[in-house]
């Protein structure tokens, strides 16, 4: 598979720009990680250090540069320092024409429209720029604001996928959302 790339110019919005991860990025990640809400629908059961979010940077490459993931930070328009969160496109299956979104926000840019926003901006492009042809979303049912996000974009919920993922010890149930061109809100 053919490695992705990171849109030129950044994608950006009034209230978002997407932009690749950096190193100075490094302590902002250890920070949101560490708020209760993300602890709460993260998977971790232990403490986000420097070293996990560094691993992840390389990790995010690698995958990038096969063809399986394009992650990205997201960050002020105007001042590109202040990470806001993140949004992501993984499992990437060009040949199949579908890929998942993922996204997370820190604790101050909660409740303004930064996750949205970003999922529209990447919806956008993914269908436009590599031609997919569906989008999935998946969550916990307990995380009814990622769920509120998906709706906004105009994800449609298609259902449960029961004990779908492994999660702190057990397993964790799903619900799975799908987006097609044309359908972005």
């Amino acid at each position: 598979m053919a490695e992705l790339w990171f849109p030129v110019p950044p994608l950006a919005g009034d209230v978002v720009l997407l932009r690749p991860w950096r190193e100075a990025d490094v302590p902002g990640m250890v920070l949101a990680f560490s708020d209760p809400v993300m602890q709460r629908f993260s998977w971790r059961t232990t403490p986000y250090t420097e070293t996990d979010a560094r691993d992840y940077f390389a990790e995010q490459e690698e995958a990038r540069l096969r063809g399986d993931e394009l992650n990205f930070a997201l960050v002020e328009p105007h001042d590109q320092d202040v990470v806001l969160g993140s949004v992501s496109l993984s499992e990437v299956r060009l040949d199949q024409g579908c890929a998942a979104v993922g996204y997370w926000l820190a604790p101050e840019a909660r409740g303004r429209g930064a996750a949205t926003r970003a999922v529209r901006l990447l919806a956008r492009w993914a269908f436009a720029e590599l031609g997919l042809a569906r989008l999935e979303l998946t969550c916990g049912p307990g995380n009814e604001a990622s769920q509120h996000v998906a709706e906004r974009c105009g994800f449609s919920r298609e259902g449960l996928l029961r004990s779908h993922v492994p999660f702190k010890g057990a397993r964790r149930d799903s619900v799975i959302y799908s987006l097609l061109p044309g359908e972005l809100r």
